[in-house]
């Protein structure tokens, strides 16, 4: 049996790359990414958590489902204004993404 500590070390390695790859990324494609990666490091500690201190037979995979669905949501309508943002400007940058500070 692996023990909890390597998933939680896992999920941590995870949502440092993720939050690396939000903090340093001019393209907003890449930050949906980072922004997907550290969703998928909550999920892997949901799920170890459940796995190791269950309390309930399906509250851990009820949480990770939920977060699956925002992360999907969130892929759809960030993508959605992606495209929206290119055909505007004809760029991704997200530093020249500054049609709501006015």
């Amino acid at each position: 049996m692996v023990p909890l500590s390597w998933y939680l070390i896992f999920a941590a390695a995870l949502f440092s790359i993720g939050l690396y790859g939000v903090l340093s990324r001019k393209n907003a494609v890449a930050i949906l990414m980072g922004v997907e990666l550290m969703l998928n490091a909550v999920n892997v500690n949901l799920l170890a958590f459940w796995r190791y201190l269950t309390f309930d037979k399906m509250a851990g995979q009820v949480f990770a489902v939920i977060v699956f669905a925002v992360a999907a949501s969130e892929v759809a309508v960030g993508l959605a204004l992606v495209i929206s943002v290119y055909r505007r400007r004809q760029s991704i940058v997200a530093d020249e993404i500054n049609l709501l500070k006015y």
